[in-house]
């Protein structure tokens, strides 16, 4: 099957992904290239770039999945967008293979110049019972699936007078305590006692939130004593926080814990819901090509964002992003590296657009450079922690900074109006604790009506 070649004859500036680096670099780049002739190509498998630090809210209901999400031809009008996953990179030949979405047409796509910000993907480990009962927050589905899920564990527990079930429908595990984790498990948290509180069936001592860590603190953007607090606050909750823990088995609905320091058992569980967020990994598909990359999977790039290998940079190719192992000239990063955050990701794509057009003018190159601002983390309604340029502070306007932040820092006008909307509604009418029944089997209502298998599709979840 032939792909339907929108650009034929016109110079190509590939974008490999359309996340914070893709989708920033490509409105930036878009109206400019195609005015000078060319033509600027993203392509990803999902239609939208995720803002990923809204996932949290999204789980907890605190905002619309739909508006924790930018959609690429509604703000991407200039570009040609291609839905699909480029499997391969020659880039001796400049020259990418790709699959169509849904295993739809694979084609070769020519290109002149390619820019790799595939991002970044949850990283597991070869756990028994991991990838059968876990699920993540890495994607816009998960935090809405994760939402319905736990509303639904708490209706089915208020219903049931068998204990043991009831426990384990109650008792939520969230393996990893970096932000991911922590802001997850405290919105989760803070969503599903309010429900329960709505439930005259239940009591909020009724609910049980485990936290996992396998270091000796959680949240390493935050300094130690600030970690410390938060970990006394969510303990304060009702939260158990396990430190120096990890996960040893995931089978048949059954926890295992085990102690980092000397590998012996640090305690069991049920439970329906086990969520994972104990770190990411570069995508794969870099790999399969002949760009330089590192030992951790990563393309490797100079401070311009140049694709850099042993030889120097490489004609034609830049790198930015999770993806790509960018020198932190500040030397704050871990190994001399930018971490993988979405304040580094924009700000490179921003440096990265002015390159790309310094390069074709003939002019120097700007090389990445940004200090952290510091961090700031929700941890449900009025609730968080922060840290800007060294000042650290908590409790509401912690959780103010937060909003304010990420409602300024998610792209266009359009998705701000419709985050800070969204908030001001839940501030006057309350959280909304209705939870979607059966999104991940929609059309079991229609199987049961075509008598197609009754029991069993009744029986389903």
């Amino acid at each position: 099957m032939a792909f339907n070649q929108l650009a034929k004859d016109r110079p190509r500036l590939l974008i490999v992904g359309g996340g914070y680096v893709g989708f920033t670099l490509a409105q930036r780049l878009q109206t400019r290239i195609k005015e000078s002739g060319g033509v600027v190509t993203v392509v990803d498998p999902n239609p939208y770039m995720t803002y990923l630090p809204f996932l949290p809210e999204v789980a907890a209901g605190n905002i619309e999945a739909r508006s924790a999400i930018v959609p690429h031809r509604q703000h991407l009008k200039d570009c040609e967008l291609i839905g699909g996953r480029v499997e391969s990179i020659d880039h001796a030949n400049h020259t990418v293979s790709i699959r169509g979405i849904d295993q739809g047409p694979n084609f070769d796509l020519p290109y002149d110049e390619i820019v790799i910000s595939g991002g970044s993907m949850t990283r597991t480990f070869p756990i028994e019972g991991l990838a059968d009962s876990a699920i993540g927050l890495k994607t816009i589905e998960e935090a809405v699936s994760l939402r319905n899920w736990v509303l639904e564990r708490i209706e089915i527990a208020s219903l049931t007078d068998d204990e043991h079930e009831k426990r384990k429908a109650l008792t939520f595990v969230v393996v990893g305590g970096g932000y991911a984790g922590t802001e997850g498990l405290a919105e989760l948290e803070d969503m599903a006692r309010t429900a329960v509180e709505r439930n005259d069936r239940l009591k909020v001592s009724d609910l049980r939130f485990v936290l996992v860590e396998a270091m000796d603190r959680i949240m390493p953007e935050v300094s130690k004593e600030r970690a410390e607090q938060v970990v006394a606050q969510l303990r304060s909750r009702g939260i158990e926080v396990l430190l120096n823990t990890s996960l040893s088995s995931a089978k048949d609905q059954l926890v295992k814990l085990i102690n980092m320091k000397d590998k012996s058992p640090a305690g069991e569980m049920y439970t329906d819901t086990l969520v994972w967020t104990a770190g990411v990994q570069a995508s794969p598909f870099v790999k399969n090509s002949d760009l330089p990359v590192d030992e951790r999977g990563r393309v490797r790039a100079g401070a311009d964002l140049r694709v850099t290998g042993d030889d120097g940079p490489i004609e034609g190719a830049w790198a930015a992003g999770d993806i790509a192992a960018v020198p932190d000239l500040t030397g704050a990063g871990p190994g001399g590296f930018c971490v993988p955050n979405a304040q580094h990701a924009v700000r490179q794509a921003k440096t990265m657009a002015k390159n790309i057009i310094a390069a074709r003018e003939g002019k120097a190159l700007e090389d990445y450079y940004h200090e952290n601002l510091g961090a700031v983390a929700g941890l449900g309604l009025y609730k968080g922690v922060a840290n800007v340029r060294g000042v650290e502070f908590s409790g509401l306007p912690a959780w103010a900074a937060h909003r304010f932040y990420h409602g300024y820092a998610i792209p266009t006008i359009e998705r701000k109006v419709r985050i800070f909307s969204e908030w001001g509604i839940n501030m006057i009418f309350g959280r909304d604790t209705t939870g979607m029944r059966h999104v991940r089997d929609p059309r079991r209502s229609f199987k049961i009506a075509a008598g197609d298998d009754v029991d069993k599709v009744k029986a389903r979840l």
